[in-house]
């Protein structure tokens, strides 16, 4: 998939016959937060906004929100069970 404005990164996702057997073979971690710059309060925000959504959307939650050292995320699983951090 590429960024029509040619910024952002691209992502293919290459689908594969076997079964996942183990952990992923691949970890995305999708920064909507706005990193350090935004109050800790407003990236809580914004990535509560973002779970909510992908939750509607068949994503699960299981563990909550992590704060660690100044940072926030909450690790999440598609529908197939695997894992992504929305940070």
């Amino acid at each position: 998939m590429d960024d029509p404005a040619g910024v952002a990164p691209r992502l293919y996702f290459q689908r594969v016959p076997e079964e996942k057997v183990a952990k992923n073979r691949l970890h995305l971690d999708l920064d909507i937060g706005g990193g350090a710059a935004v109050s800790i309060e407003e990236r809580k925000a914004r990535i509560g906004a973002e779970v909510e959504r992908l939750k509607a959307l068949g994503a699960g939650d299981h563990r909550g929100a992590i704060e660690e050292d100044g940072e926030f995320w909450v690790r999440m699983n598609d529908p197939e069970g695997n894992e992504f951090c929305v940070q």
